[in-house]
């Protein structure tokens, strides 16, 4: 029974506490105030949430000049799917944020480079949104350039077309940094025979050095 008790009254704190950050965020003077303030309560209740190991639990407005591209995105957009992602925004609003990384200062895409190209290219959209994109920002343990590339290809192939070309050339920089054929097939997506073709996409005899064409392979055997 105490301990109903007890919780309703932190349950009545908490809706008290909520009016009174609201009021008090409507009496900031102006628009970028309310965004940052919002944004620092989000974070700040993301840090006790218990689904904060999911990116998507904290969604913050960025200004869309502080988020820069990466060089490695494999997705390929064409004009009528732009166009598409245009309407979509624009009739529905940003229903999908895009997810980020920290590098110091400056925030990199991981994935959402079109949607946030949609409200750089077109007026009415970035007038909707004050000049702002949704974000997350991708875990701690995901942050080395490898892991990125890795999500970057992993939330690009879950959804679309893919440059093949440029797919080659993030395998080819994913095996220079050391990665073994297991891990960029576990963490990329891709089957053994996917991945032999695209190594053989570069013409680099410099990839298959590590590849043992006479033994299956061994998804446990990461490097």
């Amino acid at each position: 029974m105490k301990h109903t008790i007890k919780m309703e009254t932190i349950q009545s704190e908490i809706k008290d506490l909520v009016s009174s950050l609201r009021d008090a965020v409507a009496l900031l003077p102006d628009t970028n105030s309310k965004i940052e303030a919002l944004n620092y309560a989000r974070a700040e209740l993301h840090s006790v949430s218990p689904l904060a190991h999911h990116p998507v639990d904290c969604v913050q407005w960025v200004k869309s000049d502080d988020i820069e591209a990466n060089e490695y995105n494999p997705n390929a957009v064409a004009p009528p799917e732009m166009q598409l992602l245009y309407e979509s925004i624009l009739n529905d609003g940003y229903t999908m944020p895009i997810v980020s990384f920290i590098d110091t200062d400056m925030r990199k895409i991981v994935d959402g480079f079109h949607r946030r190209e949609t409200e750089r290219r077109n007026k009415d959209i970035s007038a909707s949104t004050l000049g702002y994109v949704p974000v997350t920002t991708i875990r701690d343990s995901q942050k080395d350039t490898g892991n990125r590339m890795a999500s970057t290809i992993r939330h690009n192939r879950a959804r679309g077309s893919h440059n093949i070309e440029l797919m080659s050339q993030i395998v080819t920089e994913l095996v220079e940094m050391g990665k073994g054929d297991a891990w960029i097939c576990k963490h990329v997506g891709m089957s053994i025979d996917e991945l032999l073709r695209m190594k053989q996409i570069t013409g680099l005899a410099s990839l298959f050095t590590n590849t043992d064409f006479s033994q299956s392979w061994d998804a446990g055997n990461e490097n």
